[in-house]
C-alpha cells in the first residue's frame, strides 16, 4: 500500500527540457520540491498527489481538502510539520 499526499503547486521549473519538470509544492504550508514529470498537465495552482517525491496525479481542490482533513484527524499533518522543523 502506498500513501500519496496532496499538495498545491506554487511554481514550476523546467530542468533539461519541459519533460523533466520540478515544482515547489505546498503541503499544509510545508514547501518541498517535487518531480512533476508524470503530470505534464499540472499548472501553478493545481493540486497534485505526491508519493515519494513524485507527483502521480492531478486532483481537484475539494478532494485535496478532504484528504488534508483526514490527515489532520489522524495527526499526520503535525508529523509532517515536525519533520520540516
Amino acid at each position: 500500500m502506498c500513501l500519496a499526499i496532496p499538495g498545491k503547486v506554487l511554481s514550476i521549473t523546467a530542468q533539461e527540457d519541459a519533460t523533466f519538470r520540478f515544482g515547489k509544492i505546498s503541503f499544509a504550508g510545508i514547501i518541498k520540491e517535487v518531480n512533476l514529470s508524470m503530470v505534464p498537465e499540472a499548472v501553478v495552482g493545481d493540486y497534485v498527489l505526491v508519493h515519494v517525491g513524485v507527483a502521480i496525479s492531478v486532483v481537484d481542490e475539494a478532494e485535496a481538502q478532504i484528504t488534508f482533513q483526514y490527515l489532520k484527524e489522524m495527526g499526520e499533518i503535525d508529523e509532517l510539520q515536525n519533520e520540516a522543523s
